[in-house]
Formats: C-alpha cells, sequence, structure tokens
C-alpha cells in the first residue's frame, strides 16, 4: 500500500472575524476488512479513523470515522478566524499511524 497523501487548503490571511472554507483531504486506500485477496483471505481493516483540526489549542473540527466511509475522505467545514495562529491537521489510522499538516494563519 502506498504511503497516504494528507493535503489541505486554507486561505494565509484572513480579516478579524471572518468566516473562512478549509479543505481537507487524504489519499487513503481505505480497506475495510471485509473484502477477500486472490486466495481467499481477509484483508485487513487499515482505514483512517479519525481526523481533528485544531485552532491554536481549541478543536473546531472532528470526526471519528467507520468502515462505511469511501477511499480519500475529504471534508470541508468552515470556521471564523479571530486570531493569528496555526491550524494543526491529524489523520489516524488504524494500527496508530498518524498523519499531520500545520498551517500558519494571519489574522489582520
Amino acid at each position: 500500500m502506498s504511503t497516504p497523501t494528507p493535503r489541505v487548503q486554507v486561505p494565509r490571511t484572513a480579516v478579524k472575524g471572518e468566516i473562512i472554507k478549509i479543505k481537507a483531504l487524504i489519499e487513503h486506500k481505505m480497506e475495510t476488512g471485509l473484502r477477500r485477496d486472490s486466495s481467499g483471505e481477509v484483508i485487513p481493516r487499515k482505514i483512517i479513523n479519525q481526523f481533528v483540526c485544531r485552532y491554536g489549542d481549541e478543536v473546531v473540527f472532528s470526526v471519528d470515522l467507520n468502515e462505511a466511509v469511501a477511499a480519500n475522505p475529504y471534508f470541508e467545514f468552515y470556521l471564523r478566524a479571530t486570531t493569528s495562529g496555526r491550524l494543526d491537521f491529524v489523520w489516524k489510522e488504524d494500527g496508530g499511524r498518524v498523519f499531520a499538516l500545520k498551517h500558519d494563519l494571519l489574522v489582520g
């Protein structure tokens, strides 16, 4: 399996109080654990089971996922820009792997 690739789309700057759109995607096969390989063996479950976005130290978006989610999960959400700070994006996979991105937002 290839290494999952996370991506985000966030404005670099915002006006204080502005509501901005955030887009987050991770390229991930999302194996459900319900399929079998060519020899009849069950392919183990390996999915992104959680996504969290923090703005500073506050969680602004969080979702728990299960095997019903499609490959390459995409999220779009909005937040109000209140202060300059860092956005942390974290995707957690079954088995403990973690994929993360950071983005600095300048609020003027």
